[in-house]
């Protein structure tokens, strides 16, 4: 197969700068004409992935989790009855994940630098949204099954406020699923321990759920992914095998367009044997964006490029989870990295504006 095509860049979701505004002026000047889309970086508070959650259930702590030090769970002293869970969930106000608040302040940032012309035209706000396992990891174990469905119609209440808030020719949205594949993988244990069986068809049921709630008229696309705790995956895939079996089951639960799958590559990973499964993936007009950027190893993630290029003819390149927990210090590294493998996006205008389809695509 030639060499495939490499035009692009994708920013996961976190980025390690101070605020949003650092993250959309320096994503446009450092990967100029490559991005189809800005996260607000989830900065401060929302640093560390959705341990800012635990906010949402401040009404009933209890239900909380606990960790040591060393993010080890802390066993629990006692477990609570089945009609105690029953009373405390039912105690819970309708819960509110603040994951439209954050949004929409974000895209009056976003529309106003648009506007000063700080953003090319074209380019779309995307919000980043967990699947409810990423958020119930916090979760003590007997109370996860009463919360997930709570947790889940919250995050479709507070989606549907983003949209009604943010024009969808405008908007992205990107369902991040990392739990899952702990789950799958049977990683972590207890921290990830599935609360439901069978463990595969609630999974996949749910990110279809999830998917199909996102209006048509919004594009929206999926980051699979093993994790960043400490810098590491939770799991060590043999290869992308598994991510491969999610997205095409995925791809045909789903009524709607899915512009894209972010997959993960690990830096070590520059075999065949880890990207072979992707000649099973059947995209269709959706987009791949591979993780193969790692700061300072620009040479690394050219031969991770060349190895996938024999696989997949086509795709985009990314890191292989946000830089919420990235060292600053490596943020210049990568965004070079990624622009020096990348080629501009042949739908952006020499001025960096989207041209053609209406979302941003060049393939859709």
């Amino acid at each position: 197969m030639a060499a495939a095509q490499v035009r692009g860049v994708h920013l996961v979701g976190s980025v390690c700068l101070p605020s949003a505004e650092d993250v959309f002026r320096k994503s446009v000047e450092l990967l100029p004409g490559r991005l189809r889309s800005i996260p607000d970086g989830e900065t401060q508070h929302r640093a560390n992935f959705t341990f800012w959650q635990c906010g949402v259930f401040k009404a009933a702590p209890q239900v909380l989790r606990e960790y040591d030090a060393t993010f080890n769970t802390v066993p629990m002293t006692s477990v609570p009855s089945d009609e105690e869970i029953q009373r405390v969930v039912k105690s819970l106000p309708e819960l509110h994940t603040g994951y439209d608040l954050v949004a929409i302040e974000s895209y009056e940032l976003f529309s106003k630098l648009r506007k000063e012309g700080a953003i090319p035209k074209g380019v779309k706000f995307q919000v980043s949204l967990p699947t409810p396992p990423n958020a119930l990891v916090l979760i003590a174990e007997p109370y996860q099954p009463a919360i997930e469905p709570l947790y889940e119609a919250a995050l479709v209440r507070d989606l549907r406020k983003i949209e009604q808030a943010i024009p969808p020719e405008d908007l992205l949205i990107q369902w991040d699923a990392a739990a899952e594949f702990a789950m799958l993988e049977g990683a972590i244990w207890p921290h990830f321990k599935p609360w439901f069986s069978p463990v595969r068809e609630h999974l996949e049921q749910q990110l279809a759920r999830l998917t199909n709630a996102v209006s048509p008229q919004v594009e929206m696309g999926v980051h699979l992914c093993y994790g960043d705790l400490g810098h590491r995956h939770f799991f060590e895939p043999k290869d992308v095998g598994l991510l491969v079996d999610v997205a095409n089951t995925l791809i045909k639960n789903t009524q709607r367009p899915i512009s894209y799958f972010h997959m993960p590559v690990p830096k070590e990973r520059d075999d065949t044997e880890y990207v072979a499964p992707l000649k099973n993936l059947r995209l269709g007009p959706t987009e791949l964006y591979l993780g193969v950027v790692h700061a300072g190893d620009e040479e690394g993630t050219r031969r991770r490029i060349a190895t996938a290029s024999q696989v997949v003819k086509e795709f985009s390149v990314a890191t292989e989870c946000g830089l919420g927990r990235t060292p600053p210090e490596d943020f210049a590294s990568i965004m070079s990295i990624a622009a020096a493998v990348s080629a501009p996006l042949p739908s952006l205008d020499p001025n960096g504006s989207l041209n053609g389809s209406a979302n941003g695509s060049s393939r859709n």
